[in-house]
């Protein structure tokens, strides 16, 4: 396997890594640094973006780290502003050269309203066509919403990155996802530290001998559900990275399932949608 012992999850033939890094906020030197020092840890998928600024950067670190390119898993995102067919289709050529090479995986950032779904979907299509991804997905979408692009879109929608941790239910989006044969990317995936305090989750990782951080990445991978941390600390990259040799019990997982109360650490939904309401 080229991502080594790491839980994977497959969709449409596509392997895709559990745990990834994320590069949200990390600009310039540190977003070059910290990709290569998270290729070097072990980490074998990286997630990047387009409105994050620093995909040359993303580039740079993974030449650093010297990772054959089949042995790692490359994520990027269109930004809403380029939505219409050739806007996305310049987007992708120009993420493609900037990242060193292909990215694995396509994802529409967040949804708009305009311009109409069906062109961005067939653009999104085109892209994968043309060898600029191999394969395609979304981003922040709700279920409903989720469920009309996989009908206009001819490839399968292999994941749909949205923001999960253990004090926000995502129950409708993990049903769609399953309905559809797809999977599901956590962002902000320890809620930006504020899931570290809980009682409840404390108590697990004491138990463990873990950090609150590696329980509930722990407890993201045990749903089957991708998990993308950022940091711009080595170390706390390299503890996060630390959560293969120890399994949550389901009543931990139901546990620490109680917490959701609907926060949310960043919400840019157009108003023109809706979350859905669990």
């Amino acid at each position: 396997m080229a991502y080594g012992t790491q839980p994977t999850v497959n969709i449409d033939g596509f392997e895709i890594p559990q745990l990834g890094f994320g590069t949200w906020q990390l600009k310039g030197n540190d977003a070059r640094r910290m990709v290569g020092e998270a290729l070097r840890i072990g980490y074998r998928h990286i997630d990047t973006a387009f409105i994050y600024d620093n995909e040359s950067e993303v580039g740079q670190g993974i030449k650093d780290a010297g990772i054959a390119r089949d042995d790692f898993f490359l994520t990027t995102k269109i930004w809403v502003t380029n939505l219409t067919r050739d806007a996305l289709l310049k987007q992708a050529e120009e993420s493609a050269e900037r990242l060193g090479s292909t990215p694995d995986l396509l994802l529409l950032h967040w949804p708009k309203p305009q311009p109409e779904l069906a062109e961005t979907i067939a653009a999104l299509n085109e892209a994968k066509q043309r060898g600029l991804t191999r394969a395609i997905g979304l981003s922040n979408y709700p279920s409903a919403l989720w469920q009309k692009a996989q009908d206009l879109s001819a490839a399968k929608l292999v994941t749909n990155q949205v923001e999960y941790h253990p004090l926000l239910s995502i129950n409708a989006l993990k049903a769609k996802a399953s309905e559809l044969g797809s999977s599901l990317t956590a962002w902000s995936p320890l809620a930006r530290g504020k899931v570290l305090d809980e009682p409840v989750v404390v108590e697990i990782a004491e138990k463990y001998g873990k950090t609150p951080g590696q329980v509930t990445l722990r407890w993201i991978i045990q749903q089957g559900i991708i998990a993308i941390p950022k940091t711009a600390s080595e170390a706390r990259a390299r503890e996060n990275f630390d959560v293969f040799d120890f399994a949550l019990t389901d009543d931990e997982i139901a546990r620490m399932a109680t917490l959701a109360s609907g926060y949310r650490v960043g919400d840019h939904l157009d108003p023109a949608f809706r979350w859905d309401a669990a």
